[in-house]
């Protein structure tokens, strides 16, 4: 083959590289909230026994991360004082102070939490007593008034946000004290970010099983579907949703490293 033959054959490979170089590709649509949310079907309602007046003791080898008194293992999502609300025993979401989080940082853990919807309250669906807990700061198992109304099964009480829905329904109604008990394994990654072994995580609320040994696929967005994002330890984060509803109140918080 003649020289110029060459050169000219070789310009068209180049030419050919660099069109399928610069070849676009449609970006994916725009995500709206309702693209992750499922309604059916409605998981079956069990009415718990009757709620305890009193907080449950921690075990002798568990971290209180609530005594009662004030919310020094806390902070807010800038490391500043958390600014709740503090009151006989008792601390409640107080709107517009951000987030939640603890101190300390945790990797497999046992969490008790008693959290309580307050009488009167108002709203449906999400808009209706709502608030979540963040295992390592990343994974939402939400809190969300269920007694008696209706939502997205994958985002109702006792669901792994946008992602698994409870069991069953096993809400107290508002005014009354709901228990949860997590069970927590935090996930481990290769080397390329992705999980090596995921997170997974039990529930029972109000001694109730909700969740059992389940598989977090990945983090919990209100928008979009779960992402895996490496990460080491963390927080136990708590939510103020800001909705419209009456703030929620919490009680007796301990964890156990496992």
């Amino acid at each position: 083959m003649r020289k110029l033959d060459i050169l000219i054959l070789l310009g068209f490979v180049l030419s050919l590289s660099a069109v399928a170089q610069e070849k676009q590709y449609p970006k994916p649509a725009p995500m709206t909230p309702a693209m992750s949310e499922y309604w059916l079907p409605q998981p079956a309602v069990v009415t718990p026994g009757k709620a305890s007046e009193t907080a449950i003791p921690a075990p002798s080898d568990a971290i209180v991360l609530f005594d009662g008194k004030d919310l020094s293992q806390w902070e807010n999502s800038k490391g500043n004082p958390a600014e709740w609300t503090v009151q006989n025993g008792v601390f409640t979401v107080k709107k517009g102070t951000g987030d939640i989080r603890t101190k300390q940082k945790f990797t497999d853990f046992q969490l008790h939490i008693e959290w309580r919807i307050p009488k009167g309250i108002e709203g449906e669906s999400q808009a209706r007593g709502n608030s979540g807990i963040f295992l390592q700061g990343i994974y939402e198992v939400q809190i969300l008034d269920c007694y008696q109304s209706e939502t997205y099964v994958n985002g109702q009480t006792g669901s792994i946000y946008k992602q698994t829905p409870p069991l069953v329904n096993a809400m107290r109604k508002p005014g009354e004290w709901n228990t949860y008990d997590i069970i927590y394994t935090a996930p481990t990654f290769k080397k390329d970010g992705s999980y090596r072994t995921p997170p997974r995580v039990t529930l029972l609320q109000n001694g109730i099983l909700l969740q059992n040994n389940t598989t977090i696929l990945g983090t919990t967005p209100y928008v979009g579907f779960p992402q895996v994002v490496e990460h080491g330890a963390g927080p136990i984060s708590l939510q103020d949703h800001g909705d419209p509803s009456a703030p929620i109140s919490f009680r007796n918080v301990w964890i156990r490293e496992l």
